[in-house]
C-alpha cells in the first residue's frame, strides 16, 4: 500500500471512527433538542455518503431522495406486515434499492456530465408522482404511518432514545459499507475521476465500476431513508423531495469531497448551523446561503481537504529542509 493510499484510508477510516461516540449519546442525555440534532446529522451524513461514493468517480448524482425513498418504503411495507427486526429491516432497505439502481444504472450511466445530472434530478420528481399515484402500494398523500417499533432479539426499541441508538448504528453500518466499496475500489475510482478516456484505454472498465458506485450509492442511500421512517414511524413522501438533493450534495462539497470524513464534518456543520440559523427568522435562507458562499470561497477543496492540503504541504516542506 502506498504512502497516499494509507493516508486516503486513514481519513476515511475517521469518517467511520467518529460517529461511534455517538452510540453514547442516547444515554448520555435525555435532552430532545440533542436527540433531534443527533438524528438530523447522522441521516445528514449517510446521505452525504451517498453522494461520496459518486464524486469519487466524478459522477455528481441527484438521485439519494429517490433510494432513499425506496430503502424506507421498504422498510416500512416489511414492519407493517410484521417483521420489525432490526437486522432484517436494515437488509431490506439495502438491498432494493440496489435491486432496483442494477438495471437503472444500465440506463443512467450511458449519460454524460450535464445529462447525466439533469436525468438523476428529474429522476426525483418521477419518483415523487410514483408516491403521490400509487396509494394501494404507498399510501398515496397519506404515507404508510402506524409503523411499529423496531426490534431486536426480541427487545422493543421504541423509546426516543432507542430510536437515536438505532439512527446511529444504521449511520455506522452505511459508512462502514462506503469505506469498504471505495477503498476496494480506490484505484478504479480514482482513475475514472482523473482521466475517464485514459482509464478506458488502459483496460479499466469504466461502466464497470461505474455500476458499482452506483449500485454502492443507492444501498447506502435506502439505509438513510430507513433512518428517516424509524424516526417518525411513518412512511411519507414529503421526506423524500428533490430539494433535499441539493443539501446532501452541500453536505459533501462543504466538508470535502475526496474523503469520507468531509461527508461526516459537512453535514454536522451545515446541520448544526441550519439549526441555528431557523431562529432568526425571514433572514434563515440569506444567512445559510452567505455561509454556504463563505465555505466554498475560503476552502474550495472543502474543510477537510484544506485542512488536508495545509499538514501535506507542511510535511512536504519538513522533508524538503531536512534534506
Amino acid at each position: 500500500m502506498t504512502p497516499k493510499r494509507v493516508r486516503d484510508f486513514r481519513f476515511d477510516s475517521c469518517g467511520l471512527i467518529v460517529l461511534a461516540p455517538l452510540l453514547a449519546a442516547p444515554f448520555a442525555t435525555a435532552n430532545p433538542l440533542y436527540f433531534s440534532l443527533t438524528n438530523q446529522i447522522v441521516v445528514g451524513v449517510i446521505a452525504s455518503l451517498a453522494v461520496y461514493i459518486m464524486l469519487r468517480m466524478n459522477l455528481l448524482s441527484f438521485t439519494v431522495p429517490t433510494f432513499m425513498a425506496v430503502g424506507g418504503y421498504t422498510a416500512a411495507m416489511i414492519s407493517t406486515h410484521g417483521v420489525t427486526n432490526l437486522l432484517v429491516l436494515l437488509a431490506g432497505a439495502f438491498v432494493m434499492p440496489v435491486l432496483i439502481a442494477v438495471p437503472l444504472g444500465v440506463l443512467v450511466l450511458r449519460l454524460k456530465g450535464v445529462y447525466f445530472i439533469f436525468f438523476t434530478f428529474i429522476l426525483n420528481e418521477v419518483t415523487q408522482v410514483m408516491l403521490f399515484e400509487t396509494p394501494d402500494l404507498t399510501g398515496g398523500s397519506n404515507g404508510i404511518s402506524g409503523i411499529p417499533p423496531v426490534t431486536f432479539f426480541g427487545i422493543p426499541l421504541g423509546q426516543q432514545n432507542y430510536l437515536v441508538l438505532v439512527t446511529v448504528i444504521t449511520g455506522i453500518v452505511a459508512a462502514a459499507a462506503t469505506l469498504a466499496v471505495t477503498q476496494r475500489f480506490r484505484a478504479e475510482f480514482a482513475a475514472i475521476d482523473e482521466n475517464e478516456t485514459l482509464a478506458e484505454s488502459v483496460g479499466v472498465a469504466v461502466w464497470k465500476y461505474r455500476t458499482i458506485g452506483f449500485v454502492a450509492s443507492a444501498g447506502v442511500a435506502g439505509l438513510g431513508g430507513f433512518a428517516i421512517v424509524n424516526q417518525l414511524s411513518t412512511a411519507h413522501p414529503s421526506e423524500f423531495t428533490s430539494f433535499s438533493a441539493i443539501n446532501y450534495v452541500a453536505y459533501a462539497f462543504v466538508g470535502g469531497k475526496g474523503t469520507m470524513l468531509g461527508s461526516v464534518v459537512g453535514a454536522t456543520l451545515l446541520i448544526l448551523m441550519s439549526n441555528y440559523f431557523s431562529s432568526q427568522g425571514a433572514y434563515a435562507s440569506a444567512l445559510f446561503g452567505l455561509l454556504l458562499m463563505s465555505v466554498v470561497m475560503a476552502a474550495p477543496g472543502g474543510i477537510v481537504g484544506e485542512i488536508r492540503q495545509f499538514f501535506e504541504k507542511r510535511s512536504q516542506a519538513r522533508r524538503g529542509s531536512a534534506k
